[in-house]
């Protein structure tokens, strides 16, 4: 290896290469284990490409990537196959010929004995290491992996399976990698908001946000909109620990004053958590009524270990009839009303309350879509109610956008947000 020209590595590209990728059939999630990795050892990440199993596409995308970029991490294609590419085509974009090493053909040759088979010939080709290329083991398949040290870069190739991949590169962010990273890591902070819109958030958040480009080292802020919430990310390239981390601390505080309520959570956590760890607090239990949610909010709070301690149970109110016999929402009420209403909101919320000794009831009923709508209650028209906790019902009606599955999945965040504002006294 030549020591004089190895430099920190603080930028990486990705490429997964697979033909099947391109398709709507399979996803590369590969890449977001990666970067995640690649977050933890401060190497920025700048770009991810997915290419075809085709060696002058493969080629044209790696050496764009070798322009740019300190570390280049490829992915899939070091299967026996015609088909993969990967070892040949970065091995010609270097330079660097390709032998057998008799070690690997012995340990494939194994793997298949173990297993009573005989090795097919064309496994060879997995035993094929670039000149001054570093083998990575693999005990969880036949492809084991390569990096290669290139004029201060590093390639490394990485099997396709998330079950070879992902061991791997931990034992190399564990050694080879993290002498590489010049003592530099990436920090962070996230702060996930409900009851505003992106465009909300971004004009509080902006004005505050601003001030921290101009410092050394600088702190990048992203808005992410997502359905239900937005969510702010902290990021911070630095090698001094504690001061980066006070950093970090201070800005997220800031905007939380300035969000002030509408931040429910600054550990990761989600509603369904948030709200789980209130109500087991305060030794209260919850049950819920839902029509157009079809059971999703509380699928949401029992999905939470423990959530047996505070979820008391409910029913899927989805026709008018059971709305009455399940909740015991008076019949007038839906004829006077209609089923997507406040007062059957509440009705569904006290019923179910009142059937399951719950602390707290909710009630949901709206029009999730795509068809059921009119002018004066249009798809993603939902009222949600809270009752219970000694004081008076709370009830609102909101307005939703997106497909179906994303009406559903706002209504149950904005009925959690409400249970939520409610412990709190908010």
């Amino acid at each position: 290896m030549d020591r004089v020209s190895v430099r920190p590595l603080a930028t990486a590209e990705i490429i997964a290469v697979g033909t099947e990728m391109l398709g709507a059939a399979r996803l590369d999630t590969n890449s977001l284990f990666l970067a995640g990795r690649l977050g933890d050892l401060g190497i920025d990440l700048r770009a991810k490409s997915v290419v075809a199993d085709d060696r002058d596409r493969l080629r044209g995308v790696f050496l764009a990537a070798m322009s740019r970029a300190d570390l280049i991490i490829l992915t899939g294609g070091l299967g026996p196959t015609d088909d993969d590419l990967t070892r040949e085509v970065v091995a010609a974009a270097l330079e660097r010929p390709l032998s057998e090493d008799p070690a690997i053909v012995e340990h494939i040759r194994a793997r298949f004995q173990r297993r009573g088979l005989r090795m097919p010939e064309v496994n060879r080709r997995q035993a094929m290491v670039p000149a001054g290329g570093v083998v990575l083991e693999n005990p969880n398949g036949t492809a084991p992996g390569l990096m290669i040290e290139h004029g201060g870069q590093v390639v490394v190739l990485l099997p396709g399976p998330p079950r070879e991949l992902k061991p791997m590169f931990d034992r190399l962010c564990e050694s080879l990698l993290a002498q590489r990273t010049g003592g530099w890591r990436i920090y962070r902070q996230t702060l996930f908001v409900a009851g505003r819109g992106e465009s909300h958030v971004e004009e509080v958040a902006q004005p505050i946000y601003s001030r921290w480009t101009a410092e050394t080292p600088p702190i990048e802020t992203t808005i992410l909109a997502v359905p239900g919430q937005v969510e702010l990310h902290l990021t911070v390239r630095s090698a001094q620990s504690k001061e980066t981390e006070g950093r970090l601390l201070a800005a997220r505080d800031e905007l939380m004053m300035a969000l002030k309520s509408d931040v429910f959570s600054v550990d990761g956590r989600s509603m369904e958590e948030v709200v789980g760890s209130l109500l087991r607090e305060r030794g209260l239990t919850i049950s819920a009524a839902e029509s157009c949610t079809g059971g999703l909010l509380l699928s949401r709070l029992t999905d939470v270990p423990g959530s047996s301690e505070y979820v008391l149970g409910g029913a899927v109110t989805y026709s008018n009839s059971l709305k009455t016999v399940f909740a015991d929402v008076p019949a007038h009420l839906i004829e006077q009303y209609g089923a997507v209403s406040e007062p059957v909101a509440v009705a569904l919320a006290d019923g179910i309350r009142a059937r399951t000794g719950a602390s707290l009831g909710i009630g949901i009923t709206g029009i999730a879509g795509p068809g059921g709508g009119t002018p004066e209650k249009p798809v993603g028209t939902v009222a949600i109610a809270l009752t219970g906790n000694q004081h008076p019902a709370r009830v609102r009606t909101v307005s939703l956008i997106g497909g179906r599955q994303m009406v559903r999945f706002q209504a149950t965040q904005t009925a959690l947000d409400m249970v939520r504002r409610d412990l709190l006294q908010l």
